[in-house]
């Protein structure tokens, strides 16, 4: 039989139990700055989990301003644990094949297998999307998820760590100023991260020297100049083409890439012709999306990021914020997706956000890096002038069109380690 001091004790230790899980519980909310694609697959990553997150936006809503994206397998697979994959079969565009044209050649040297190629090597699609479709798409997923909270409004916010956590503070623009503890706050907040800048005492942002002149042009006034079932990428001496379609919004994405020295910061801005350089204009491909674009071109000075410090105590960095790069690899949103994949299961289990934020940048750091590495890498050899551009088209047709399956599985084969996805 039980007597009653040892009823007293478990009594005791049982409410000890209820409430030390009542206050993990309390803690255990984590705030994100930014409601772009870095934010908002992090929280469902985060929620998917249990815990609750809250999401600091300076806009008022979310913001569709940009054009395309590449989401290629190895951050679909991600989207895809998430439960997106027949949105995103909806919002996007599986394209088949990359058709690659040399400075002024009138058919493909080359066209690299995508489609049932890549899916087959790598459990998932290689799909092109409007940056809008990919927000609309995460948005509704996170307002679907009860333990999702969106701020929006945020004029700033400021927090400091001490031996009992994190406190927060937060400001609106409409100068209301509300107090909190979070379990951990991660800055999804871009390029020109606050949180790098300010709470990490990080870098700014610096300049690439390129420029990307984005347009959305019809479809119907390209039709004649490329295979609209596949995406198109044309070299030129000192630029670089990007074309694919959305045809769910019956246009093509065009993405012009040149080399530009600017004596200040410029935000985006919208221009009527791309600055291209002369030997451009000489290319009828060139010359028809420059007149097809009708003036509506958006001129995007392109910024690195890059910091060795990614986290500091319960304070941690994802996507551009962390290792914004050049997007000649079109990894930019892939290795945020990613980051938010290991991320937020790490932080789900721990009883130390420190911890969590140890781990996944000892495991992102080196991957991003050579990421980074090879994007650089490929706007060299993009650009290239005659007639070293002779031998590079001769190696990429010598290659064939699945050798890049192979060269780059590095990138596309990437599963987020089953060891960090472990229950607490």
């Amino acid at each position: 039989m039980t007597t009653g001091p040892q009823v007293s004790r478990q009594v005791s230790r049982q409410v000890s139990r209820t409430l030390a899980n009542s206050d993990l519980e309390q803690v255990r909310t984590i705030y994100i700055a930014g409601a772009g694609i870095a934010g908002m697959t992090m929280a469902l990553s985060l929620a998917k989990s249990g815990i609750r997150v809250v999401i600091l936006e300076q806009t008022a809503q979310i913001q569709t301003e940009g054009a395309g994206l590449q989401i290629s397998p190895n951050a679909r697979k991600i989207l895809n644990d998430l439960g997106l994959d027949d949105a995103l079969k909806t919002a996007g565009f599986a394209t088949k094949e990359i058709d690659i044209y040399p400075f002024r050649r009138p058919t493909p040297l080359i066209s690299l297998k995508m489609g049932p190629a890549m899916e087959k090597a790598f459990g998932a699609q290689y799909m092109v999307i409007h940056r809008a479709d990919l927000s609309d798409v995460l948005f509704s997923a996170c307002r679907k998820r009860a333990n999702i909270e969106f701020q929006f409004g945020v004029r700033s916010f400021d927090m400091q760590a001490h031996q009992k956590g994190l406190s927060l503070t937060v400001e609106n623009k409409d100068g209301s100023v509300h107090n909190t503890r979070p379990f951990a706050f991660v800055g999804a907040d871009g390029v020109h991260s606050m949180t790098r800048r300010k709470i990490l005492a990080g870098p700014d942002a610096q300049y690439s020297n390129y420029i990307a002149w984005r347009a959305l042009v019809p479809t119907s006034l390209l039709k004649d100049h490329f295979n609209l079932n596949n995406s198109s990428l044309m070299w030129g001496p000192g630029f670089h083409v990007i074309a694919y379609p959305h045809p769910t919004r019956h246009v093509v994405n065009i993405a012009m890439f040149t080399k530009e020295k600017l004596s200040r910061k410029l935000n985006p801005q919208t221009v009527t012709t791309p600055s291209v350089p002369k030997a451009g204009l000489s290319c009828k491909r060139v010359k028809a999306i420059i007149n097809a674009a009708e003036g509506g071109w958006k001129k995007w000075p392109l910024y690195a990021a890059k910091t060795s410090q990614w986290f500091k105590g319960p304070v941690g960095l994802i996507g551009d914020a962390a290792h914004a790069m050049l997007p000649y690899q079109a990894q930019g949103a892939a290795m945020a997706i990613e980051d938010a994949g290991v991320l937020g299961p790490l932080l789900a289990k721990s009883t130390d956000p420190q911890t969590a934020f140890a781990t996944y940048q000892s495991h992102r750091q080196p991957r991003v890096n050579k990421v980074v590495k090879t994007s650089a890498s490929n706007g060299n050899i993009y650009h290239l002038e005659w007639p070293f551009s002779i031998f590079r088209d001769i190696v990429v047709s010598a290659q064939g069109p699945t050798a890049h399956l192979q060269r780059l599985a590095w990138i596309y084969g990437y599963e987020v380690p089953s060891v960090y996805k472990t229950s607490p």
